[in-house]
Formats: C-alpha cells, structure tokens, sequence
C-alpha cells in the first residue's frame, strides 16, 4: 500500500480482535479569525543564554539531554520508515507518543514551579490555556490512537485474505475442475465489513482540536502584548519558559521531518544526521530570544512567544496528519474497490 502499513512482525495467519471505536467527544469548534501570527525563526546568534541556563538548572539540564534523546528517536523512527519510499503509521503513531511525552515533562516542570506562577494571574491564566489546550490535543491523540489500531485490524485482515488467496490458488485439484476461492472471499467481505479506519469522529476531533489550536494562537497575541508592558523576571518563569522553548523547537525538527518525508524524502537523511548533533547546538537557536531576557521585561515574554511557536507547531503537525490520513483513505477505497470487483465476479461464475 502507498501510505504503508506496517505493525512490526505480526503473523498474517492471526486475525486481531477488531478493536473499539474512538471514544467520543462533543466538542463545539470555536469561532477563530484568520490569525497573522508567525512565530520567531530561530537565530545563529550566540547561544549564552540558554546553555548558561542549563549549566546553572540541574533540572533544566537533565530535561534537555532527554530532550535530545526523544527528538534523535522521533527522527529515526521516520527516517527509517522511508527506506520502503513510504511514512508508516507506526511512524506517526510514534512520533505523536513522543510530543505527548515532551508535554508530559512541560506540564512536571510547570507543576513543580507551580507556588511562583499561580502568584501572578496573568501567568495563570496562561498556563490554565496551556493546560485546557494540552487536554484536547490528548483527546485528538487519543482518536488517533483508535484509528491506528483499527488500520492494525484491517492490515490483519488483508494479511490473511492474501494467504488464503495463495493456499486456494496453489492448491492441488481434480482434473478439469474450477479453482474454489471462496475463503479468499470470505476474508474479502470482512475487509470490506471493516470498512474506513478513520472515522466521522476522527474528523470531527480533528476539526475542533485545529480551531482550538488557531484560537490559543490569537489568545496568546493578545496576552503577549498586554505582559510586554508590565512583567518583570522571575526565576521559576524563566525555567518553564526555558523548557516549553526548547520543545518548541525540537517539535519544528520533528515537524520538519514529518513534512520531508511527505514531501520530499531525500532531505529526511539530511535532517537525521542533524539531529545527531549534541542538543547544545539547539541552543543557538534560542539566544536571540534571551538576549531580551537580558533586559527588565524578562522571560515571560519569551515564554508567551514561545507557546505561540508551540501552538503554531501543532497546527503544522496537524496538516501533516491529515495529509496522511487523506493518502490512506485514497488506498483504503481502491483496496475496497478491488475487493467488491472480485467478489463480484465469483457471484457471476457461480451464476453460469
């Protein structure tokens, strides 16, 4: 298949249980208008700033070394998966496990500095956002998850269709008799019973979770603004704006990967050795940011910028999803159109 199903080393002699339907959610899209935000492009500015910060925060500096680990590996995952020319669906599925693991290890940090930010109610609010936005793209990985292992599901049935097809057409029969495909058919009906993987209510999660991101992103402008005014430094601040930054950015080189291996492959082995590079080397990237944090107004308003990438990113990651989804549907329908031809033409045999 062109958009490549692969589940590991799963015997095509074994059906799966046909696993649940996404859990539902009732959730009304909210009103967003076209935002113009663009999120800062990273500098090759000196990097002081943040390798300063991980030099002085043992926290800071054991989260950025896990942080390299669980990027090169997102990476890898994809690389590897275009050695067959195709992104897998264990490729996304994994890549998805590895942003919801970096906002697990955003929201502990958030957590442990908690006493400093709940002092000031417009770092609150924001991190209130954080959270409520944090919850639904949850919901959105967690459909996803479902239409994974329903495609599983369906790989399985194909799996065994195609062995049943093999034993029936290598079979030895009577001489001057018909070859009988009628377990090969029988396996085609439970495809074509199986139906779509991706659901109505995966779209309609999808849909929501995309406006909600588009409306955080115009939240955020809004309250970038009105702290550029008035906030000063603080230190518990600068340490989550420090960690929700250094996501950010790892999530772009994930993206990034995501979008190459839809759109171009070759520059995927580019991007992989990239990300070889010691993650000091991502901090580079952020010294333009801290250089303002050098000034009165401080890290807050480097950690408002910073979610503005944050949400920017996953409406990126979003596109890349659907583009996938869209790939596999396209296969899904021929396959099902090539399954109702067969079974088709038995009925017709049957009836001469």
């Amino acid at each position: 298949m062109g958009g490549q199903i692969s589940r590991g080393n799963r015997s095509s002699s074994t059906r799966h249980p046909r696993p649940p339907e996404p859990p539902a959610r009732s959730i009304s899209p909210p009103t967003s208008s076209n935002s113009n935000a663009h999120p800062a492009n990273p500098s090759n500015a000196d990097l002081s700033s943040y390798e300063a910060a991980c030099r002085a925060d043992p926290d800071l500096r054991t989260f950025d070394s896990t942080l390299q680990v669980r990027t090169s590996r997102a990476i890898n995952s994809i690389a590897v998966g275009l050695e067959v020319r195709s992104l897998s669906l264990d490729s996304l599925s994994e890549v998805t496990e590895l942003l919801l693991e970096m906002n697990q290890e955003v929201v502990k940090i958030i957590l442990q500095n908690k006493r400093d930010i709940w002092k000031n109610k417009e770092l609150s609010d924001l991190v209130d956002d954080y959270f409520e936005n944090s919850l639904l793209t949850l919901d959105f990985c967690t459909s996803l998850d479902a239409c994974l292992k329903r495609a599983g599901h369906i790989e399985s049935i194909i799996n065994v269709a195609l062995r049943k097809f093999q034993e029936e057409h290598y079979a030895v029969s009577e001489e001057g008799s018909v070859k009988n495909y009628t377990r090969t058919l029988e396996e085609l009906r439970n495809f074509r019973t199986a139906g779509d993987p991706f659901t109505s209510e995966f779209f309609k999660v999808f849909n929501s979770v995309y406006a909600h991101q588009l409306l955080m992103l115009e939240r955020l402008q809004a309250k970038k603004r009105k702290l550029d005014r008035k906030l000063r430094k603080l230190k518990a601040w600068r340490k989550v704006s420090n960690v929700i930054f250094v996501v950010a950015f790892a999530s772009v080189l994930i993206c990034s990967v995501v979008a190459a291996a839809v759109t171009a492959p070759p520059v995927v082995t580019a991007l992989a050795a990239a990300a070889a590079v010691p993650l000091g080397s991502m901090g580079r990237w952020l010294n333009s940011i801290w250089k303002k944090c050098e000034r009165d107004l401080g890290g807050q308003r480097e950690i408002i910028s910073s979610m503005q990438i944050g949400s920017y990113i996953v409406i990126k990651d979003l596109d890349s999803i659907r583009v996938l989804v869209d790939k596999f549907q396209i296969e899904i329908e021929a396959l099902l159109a090539n399954a109702d031809f067969a079974m088709r033409g038995k009925r017709q045999w049957w009836l001469q």
